[in-house]
């Protein structure tokens, strides 16, 4: 297929993709970012993906504790779902061993959607076999400090064990200028929550290449478009008591917007996938149906109606299965 041809499918991913069916003033943060990579944001993510090298090690992160001062235990789907169709393909395409990293409180749960994605969560030096000799779809899940100082005292220490070929972020929040993480209503929300932005921005300072995917304005990625957070984003400039906004300050090298964070992803994977020429590499609608369902049974919680259900950002679960379908039928052209 030509260069011309993934241009296409790649623009109408990004349309797909940015629709604010949530009212969150995405448009507004996809123009910025367009602007800024100057392509599409998804082909610019799945090139990021495609130049990966076999069997490397490649970092990856999502995960929100939404209700910590409750339970550090809840967490909320759109996030784990996404990751889990991402380390699926990158597992089957390129025998990469992606390293989880979440809070210890969200293991079990991260650990449930990667196995519904037909993963295998191993520790490292077991998954490393499995990796090398072909015979598994691995992935780890490892816990993250939740503290400044000893984010900092492990990131570099990471970096240097695992050499990661690539960061990949979706729906994490990030620290904003003030230190805070922030939910989307402002409010400050960082108690059990894992410091992982300092991790991304060590991958940042030592040149591994990071890619994050975002639908806030709040998480990792978003320092790239912050003045479009300020302006377009509620809470943007200032939050409730009238401190900073809720702008996370860390950036990447590739961020794609997305009305849902888990659409982002699955856009990506569809890329990848046209890129690959490999159809299965690409998100389904019956697994979309699968990795939702199996959220509600471990008890991710739909965080804008705050009950558990297949719903995602208060978006209904027709609509998530929808757009997997539509992708399906955008990235088809590329098989042909």
């Amino acid at each position: 297929m030509t260069d011309s041809k993934f241009s296409a499918i790649d623009d109408r991913l990004d349309a797909l993709v940015s629709l604010d069916l949530g009212g969150r003033g995405v448009e507004h943060l996809y123009r910025a970012a367009r602007e800024r990579q100057g392509r599409s944001l998804v082909g610019a993510a799945a090139d990021a993906l495609a130049s990966i090298p076999e069997k490397a090690n490649v970092f990856v992160t999502t995960g929100s504790v939404s209700r910590a001062w409750i339970s550090p235990t809840i967490g909320e789907n759109d996030g784990p779902a996404g990751l889990a169709v991402i380390v699926r393909a990158l597992s089957l395409a390129k025998k990469a061993l992606c390293i989880v990293f979440v809070e210890a409180t969200l293991i079990e749960t991260t650990s449930a959607i990667l196995t519904s994605a037909g993963l295998t969560v191993l520790p490292y030096e077991q998954a490393t076999i499995a990796r090398d000799d072909g015979s598994l779809a691995v992935v780890c899940v490892e816990p993250f400090p939740l503290d400044e100082a000893g984010a900092k005292a492990v990131s570099s220490m990471l970096i240097d064990r695992y050499r990661p070929a690539l960061f990949f972020s979706t729906e994490r929040v990030g620290r904003n200028v003030d230190g805070i993480y922030c939910s989307m209503r402002g409010i400050d929300y960082g108690m059990g929550r894992a410091r992982i932005d300092f991790l991304f921005d060590e991958a940042i300072a030592q040149n591994v290449p990071t890619v994050a995917v975002g639908d806030g304005g709040n998480e990792i990625g978003m320092g790239v478009v912050a003045e479009a957070v300020r302006k377009h984003v509620k809470f943007g400039d200032l939050r409730p008591d009238g401190s900073a906004g809720i702008g996370a300050v860390t950036g990447a090298d590739v961020l794609v917007t997305a009305a849902c964070s888990n659409w982002g992803c699955h856009a990506i994977a569809g890329a990848f996938a046209a890129r690959l020429g490999k159809p299965v590499l690409a998100h389904s609608p019956e697994l979309e149906a699968a990795l939702l369902r199996r959220g509600v049974d471990v008890g991710l919680i739909n965080s804008v109606a705050n009950v558990i259900d297949g719903n995602v950002d208060g978006i209904p679960e027709a609509t998530h299965l929808a757009v997997v379908q539509l992708i399906s039928t955008i990235i088809a052209p590329a098989f042909r």
